[in-house]
């Protein structure tokens, strides 16, 4: 089995969009910014990370939690029409940050290679909000890859070799071993002798967001060993993604981390251990 994590890993972009200067930019042209979002504290430290466990663990979504936050916070007096133009504005901000967050067309050989293996299980498991679920699946599908949420791949075991596994819809994070429980019942995984996880562990994301600490990416990286060590009682090898928001040392990161991780993943792929 192979697991994926998302933002900051397949989708390297996500992060970038962000950054202090593209986040103020898309809040501008979106409208966000007639309702008080007026700097990147503010989007962060009062708006996302307070909301980030209920959006991220519950069926809500983004454009919800976002809109409920900015009502309760900045406008409880809001009126019904400025509460329509609010709503507008905040789903184009939702929309353009899930469009900007799509996988890397880089992925795109060794992700069909992983399809085209059909002994061997992806998982892309991230902790995210609930339209990210149908945004991952449709990218995946633009390159003819049939991706399932672990619900559906319970009822229908053939449905996929891909599964989505979001933290909005298993009802908990990636560092709660429920969650790996719960896609261990819900998978028809033979006995599994290893496991691949590809994952930044937060280290690609941007500062001010509340998973960006780079100091607990060992900590994160060790529990999560452990974790799927004790879940699926499996060897462990883990190819962590350290590329960085820095944009002038991303394009030779990246060219270099391609190589690698592909090179990884083909071997993974012809080792009899990593089947399912």
């Amino acid at each position: 089995m192979i697991i994926f994590d998302y933002s900051g890993t397949l989708s390297l972009e996500a992060p970038l969009f962000a950054g202090p200067d593209s986040l103020m930019k898309h809040i501008e042209e979106t409208g966000l910014r007639n309702f008080g979002i007026d700097s990147p504290h503010v989007f962060w430290d009062k708006i996302v990370n307070p909301t980030w466990v209920e959006g991220s663990t519950t069926a809500a979504g983004y454009k919800k939690v976002l809109f409920d936050r900015i009502v309760a916070t900045l406008h409880p007096d809001l009126s019904i029409p400025l509460r329509t133009r609010l709503a507008d504005a905040v789903a184009a901000f939702v929309d353009r940050y899930l469009s900007r967050s799509r996988i890397d067309a880089r992925w795109e050989p060794v992700l069909c290679r992983i399809n085209a293996a059909p002994s061997v299980r992806a998982v892309i498991a991230t902790d995210h909000y609930a339209e990210a679920t149908g945004a991952i699946i449709k990218f995946l599908g633009d390159w003819q890859i049939k991706a399932v949420t672990a619900t559906v791949a319970a009822s229908n075991p053939q449905a996929a070799s891909f599964v989505v596994a979001n933290s909005a819809d298993m009802g908990v994070h990636k560092a709660d071993p429920q969650f790996w429980q719960i896609i261990k019942a819900n998978l028809p995984l033979n006995a599994i002798g290893q496991i691949l996880i590809i994952d930044d562990f937060g280290y690609n994301e941007q500062d001010a967001d509340g998973y960006g600490d780079r100091h607990k990416v060992p900590e994160r990286m060790k529990t999560t060993i452990t974790t799927l060590e004790t879940v699926f009682s499996a060897v462990i090898e883990v190819f962590p993604v350290m590329i960085g928001t820095d944009v002038r040392r991303r394009d030779v990161r990246l060219e270099n981390f391609f190589e690698e991780v592909t090179a990884v993943i083909d071997r993974f792929l012809t080792s009899p251990l990593g089947h399912r």
